[in-house]
C-alpha cells in the first residue's frame, strides 16, 4: 500500500521559510516522479513543483520559481520542498503526490496523494 506523509508545515512570518518534507513508503520510491501541489482555502489546488525520478530534471510554478526548491533523496524515500522568502499567497495546505511514471510533463496526472500539510504565512 503506497502511502505518503508529509510533515514540516507551521506558521511563518512573511520573509521567512519552511521546509516540507514527504515520506513515502511501500513502493519502489527510486523509480517514480514526484511533485508538490498545494490548496488556499477557496481554491482549487494548483501545481507547485515536480521532480523527476533521478532528480536531474524539475519543475516550478511561476509563482514559486526562484523561492522554492525541490529535492529529493532516494535513500532515504523521501522528497522535499525547501521555501523562502514566503509570502501571505503561499498560504495552503501542501501535498505530496506521486506519478506512477519516471518522468512527468506540465499536465500529467499524479496517482497517489498524502493528505496535506498546512502552511501559513502572516503578513
Amino acid at each position: 500500500q503506497v502511502r505518503l506523509v508529509e510533515s514540516g508545515g507551521g506558521l511563518v512570518q512573511a520573509g521567512g521559510s519552511l521546509r516540507l518534507a514527504c515520506a513515502a513508503s511501500g513502493l519502489t520510491f527510486s523509480v517514480f516522479a514526484m511533485g508538490w501541489f498545494r490548496q488556499a482555502p477557496g481554491r482549487e489546488r494548483d501545481f507547485v513543483a515536480a521532480i523527476d525520478w533521478s532528480g536531474s530534471t524539475t519543475y516550478y510554478a511561476d509563482s514559486v520559481k526562484g523561492r522554492f526548491t525541490i529535492s529529493r533523496d532516494n535513500a532515504q524515500n523521501s522528497m522535499y520542498l525547501q521555501m523562502a522568502d514566503l509570502k501571505p499567497g503561499d498560504t495552503a495546505v501542501y501535498y505530496c503526490a506521486m506519478r506512477s511514471s519516471r518522468n512527468w510533463s506540465p499536465g500529467a496526472a499524479m496517482h497517489y496523494w498524502g493528505k496535506g500539510t498546512l502552511v501559513t504565512v502572516s503578513s
